[in-house]
């Protein structure tokens, strides 16, 4: 069965999809530019998946898998690809999702981040984080911003993740990578333990829960360059999740704490392309400023939107407005637009004022 899954992997590098699904009762299923694509295989069997799974993990995964009713981790198919894996139990089977990791960490440049961001990784102290939906390609824009960090700065890089997915080789910076479970117990005592280490940057995989955000915070807090990421889209909402997490009677503090310690949020979503094969990201980007300061200290968040707006000269934008720029450019289709918009129905209004606009000066 181990030859069977290596002609799997095969196909997913071959066709540079973004995940393999193994599910019984169904064939193999690649995601080929963000849409689902059966492969023309037989319908796995229990026996099948339980084989996937046992060809990639160690005993001690399995009696994980035993215990828990899954378990992630890190797989490296000899020297062709890395890829995260997901396995899980459900209705008494075991599916797996594999998602491939790209060999080649991309640049900032690549992956259409603006200059703005770039200047970002030059601080000295502050929290900076890359949110947005799973498979959005947060971890790939947070290698990328690591990798810079690493070829540019003589620092000491501390990253907590679960599991590795990107290697980073010493460059200019010592580069400390360490994995949940396998090195390290919890992402909060990984954070601490972080701090007793001399680090100048600390790369948090994944803020999920109160103690994460807490000791992140104090991090960034404490004159390190923090990255985190969150499971939110936008800005504002990024910020509200933040405090949200907390209980009623702290969260004008941590809006104290955030307001002082957050310098950007950088929130991305992943789309087919229309004018190519492939995907591209969308940002919107929010780089702290007085003023949103002032409205985060305030818990005046909605306003985050507008100072936004206001300040495009600092190479802020919404999510909504790069949209619609890079569907006036032909990048995405109308659909795509549509979908993953935060504010459907004001970009519908401004693309019929815009067909309005060029119907005008037709007419002249």
């Amino acid at each position: 069965m181990a030859s069977e899954l290596n002609k799997l992997l095969d196909v997913v590098i071959q066709q540079d999809a973004s995940d393999l699904h193994l599910s019984v009762g169904l064939p193999p299923i690649l995601r080929l530019h963000g849409r689902l694509r059966p492969l023309n295989h037989s319908v796995l069997t229990p026996d099948d998946t339980v084989a996937f799974m046992r060809a990639i993990t160690s005993e001690k995964h399995q009696q994980e898998i035993k215990e828990r009713g899954g378990c992630d981790l890190g797989f490296a198919y000899e020297k062709k690809a890395r890829f995260r894996v997901s396995i899980f139990k459900e209705k008494n089977s075991t599916g797996l999702n594999l998602r491939l990791i790209p060999s080649r960490i991309r640049s900032l440049e690549e992956l259409g981040l603006p200059t703005t961001v770039i200047e970002l990784l030059n601080r000295p102290r502050g929290l900076v984080l890359v949110t947005g939906p799973t498979g959005s390609g947060k971890t790939t824009t947070l290698a990328a911003m690591i990798d810079y960090i690493n070829a540019n700065s003589d620092c000491h890089i501390i990253t907590i993740e679960d599991p590795i997915e990107y290697y980073h080789e010493h460059k200019k910076s010592i580069i400390t990578q360490r994995e949940l479970h396998a090195d390290i117990g919890s992402f909060p005592e990984a954070i601490i333990k972080a701090l007793r280490m001399d680090p100048d940057v600390i790369l948090v995989g994944e803020m999920r829960d109160l103690d994460t955000i807490q000791t992140a915070i104090t991090a960034a807090e404490t004159g390190h360059l923090v990255f985190g990421t969150l499971h939110t889209t936008g800005a504002a909402r990024t910020v509200n999740r933040m405090v949200d997490a907390f209980p009623h009677e702290q969260q004008e503090q941590i809006r104290t704490q955030l307001a002082t310690s957050l310098i950007a949020v950088i929130s991305q979503v992943l789309m087919p392309r229309a004018d190519s094969k492939g995907v591209i990201a969308c940002y919107e980007i929010m780089i702290s400023t007085p003023a949103i300061e002032h409205l985060i200290r305030e818990n005046e968040t909605h306003k985050i939107i507008s100072a936004i707006q206001t300040g495009a000269k600092l190479g802020m934008v919404l999510l909504d407005d790069n949209l619609f720029k890079f569907y006036l450019q032909k990048k995405i289709s109308y659909q795509s637009m549509m979908e993953y918009a935060v504010n459907p129905s004001d970009l519908a209004t401004k693309v019929q004022e815009y067909a309005k606009e060029q119907q005008a000066k037709f007419k002249k």
